[in-house]
């Protein structure tokens, strides 16, 4: 296996665009690279689970066909080179087509996760100038009040807006034969949003360049190989579901596996043993939820199960033994955001040492860096903000917010808003947000490390770790838990898990209070959103000094 040391010393960013695209720098089509140069070969793009038990699956082929129909229809109806179209739909085949039609005619695509009400649809429509959505009869209620211009439903029905057409019939009128428009590396083909947990999202244009980033990802960290049955649990709704559930692994000429249905342990062990999944990726709040339900995973699994993924939040250390111990398989940390893509990885397909709870080192064509509070490199065993320099990253794409918004940079650094630590092996430790670490007495404690601790219990099915204010410490640890099904809230337990995690960590460290809760707010990614846990214990103590 070569090295990461290796792979970084011999990347070659002009070698790459020659192996790996049939476009140029300034002649690119991100659905010929995704499609089109994959015709003739008669392989399988996607596999389908529908949520009413029936299965299809796409070839090339097919792809080929349908998207040029609906490229067709919405050129028909005025849609232009650099216009977005959002994509409103669940898991389905015709989410695919959308995507590769909007491509096809040199479009922008813009996914619009169907958890999402109105007012988050209608926020980016109106930012993005979107001219067309399409949708499904399901979903189609949330646009009654949104203004866009154009609607296409699938399976509309007869009630049409005046503005609203059906899919499928319009697109079967149209021609089979599409010709793809050219354009370059700067040009955007995503418009992805940030999360927006604090204030409006911000829009996030990726340039086609980024195209080479996604596919350099998949083989060096993924470890994606021909032969591979693969699963990105994570919906295209959103980045990471998007870049390498979708358009890495298309990129490759690798099918991929969409099951409409919603997320459970049930369903995700029955798609993985029907397919003999062999790699898989998603996020740690999937991996958590196996972890919890341990006992629906099959032993006949591990004899496919070969590599996994884990985006968004750092495991714990017990999900990460699970997995070697009871699955026979690596299960690696990796760390990405929307304007990045994914830039650190514990990587499949790379040789270098790996450190539990580490995210790892960086991709080849990153370069990372930990600042301190002056923007300046911190050393080994130092905490800090993680950058990413764009001066020593030539497959980074982040243009800015907005397309100009460049406030997250300072000189050559791009400002994650992570904090992190450099480890002994120079890699990276998450320490957690930048606005969720936790100063309590004069020391920091990352709430990552208090949560892994108490997940370690086994009463414990997750855990969210908040800084309350305290006028004397200036913070004291606070844990909300939830517990696993079988267990109950009590004085007794909550004592057993403050004094579990203090023999872990700290004296420091440890809940100074916990409180039970049947569930913890996430944004609809999964991620746990402490600010709104932290918000509540202030307008908690607001309410209280107020009536004294």
């Amino acid at each position: 296996m070569k090295t990461l040391e290796q792979a970084h010393q011999e990347f070659n960013y002009e070698q790459l665009i020659q192996e790996q695209l049939v476009g140029q720098p300034n002649a690119i089509n991100a659905y010929i690279e995704c499609c089109q140069r994959y015709v003739g070969q008669q392989k399988t793009a996607l596999i389908w689970e529908g949520k009413n038990g029936e299965s299809e699956q796409w070839s090339f082929e097919q792809l080929d066909v349908a998207s040029a129909q609906l490229a067709n229809y919405f050129k028909s109806i005025g849609i232009q080179v650099g216009d977005c179209i959002a994509g409103l739909l669940p898991r389905t085949p015709e989410l695919l087509i959308t995507i590769l039609a909007t491509w096809r005619i040199g479009a922008i695509y813009q996914p619009l996760f169907t958890a999402f009400e109105s007012k988050a649809i209608e926020h980016r429509v109106l930012t993005a100038n979107t001219k067309l959505i399409v949708t499904n009869a399901e979903q189609r209620p949330k646009l009654n009040h949104v203004e866009v211009k154009h609607i296409l439903t699938v399976n509309a029905g007869t009630n049409l807006a005046s503005n609203e057409a059906d899919f499928w019939q319009e697109a079967k009128q149209q021609s089979d034969q599409c010709e793809a428009v050219l354009r370059s590396f700067d040009d955007d083909f995503l418009m992805m949003f940030t999360s927006g947990t604090t204030g409006l999202a911000k829009s996030v244009p990726v340039p086609l360049k980024a195209v080479l980033a996604f596919k350099g990802y998949m083989q060096h960290a993924v470890d994606l190989r021909e032969d591979d049955s693969f699963w990105n649990l994570a919906d295209p709704g959103w980045a990471y579901g998007l870049y390498y559930g979708i358009t890495g692994p298309l990129s490759l000429g690798h099918s991929i596996i969409m099951d409409e249905r919603a997320f459970s342990v049930d369903h995700v062990v029955e798609v993985i043993k029907k397919y003999r999944v062999s790699n898989l990726t998603g996020s740690p709040t999937a991996f958590r939820m196996f972890f919890g339900f341990k006992e629906k995973f099959d032993p006949s699994i591990k004899t496919h199960l070969r590599a996994v993924s884990s985006a968004g939040e750092p495991l714990t250390p017990e999900v990460i033994h699970w997995f070697n111990n009871d699955l026979n398989v690596n299960i690696y940390d990796q760390y990405g955001q929307t304007e990045l893509g994914m830039v650190i990885a514990n990587h499949h397909a790379l040789d270098h040492e790996k450190k539990v709870g580490s995210a790892g080192f960086a991709n080849p064509g990153h370069r990372f860096a930990v600042l301190d509070a002056n923007h300046q490199e911190v050393k080994c065993g130092e905490i800090g903000t993680l950058a990413i320099d764009f001066s020593q990253s030539p497959l980074t794409w982040f243009k800015g917010y907005g397309g100009n918004n460049r406030k997250s940079f300072v000189g050559q650094y791009y400002l994650t808003g992570d904090t992190v630590k450099l480890n002994e092996i120079g890699g990276i430790d998450f320490v957690g947000r930048a606005d969720d670490v936790i100063t309590t007495s004069g020391y920091r404690v990352g709430p990552f490390d208090v949560e892994s601790t108490l997940l370690e219990c086994a009463e414990v099915l997750e855990s969210a770790v908040i800084g309350k204010p305290d006028p004397e410490r200036t913070e004291v640890v606070k844990a909300f838990v939830v517990l696993k099904p079988q267990y109950q809230a009590s004085k007794e337990l909550d004592s057993k898990l403050q004094a579990y995690v203090r023999s872990r960590l700290s004296k420091h460290a440890y809940p100074k209070e916990i409180e039970f809760v049947e569930s913890l707010p996430k944004t609809s990614s999964g991620k746990i959103q402490r600010n709104l846990l932290k918000q509540q214990e202030v307008a908690k103590m607001q309410t209280l000094q107020a009536a004294i």
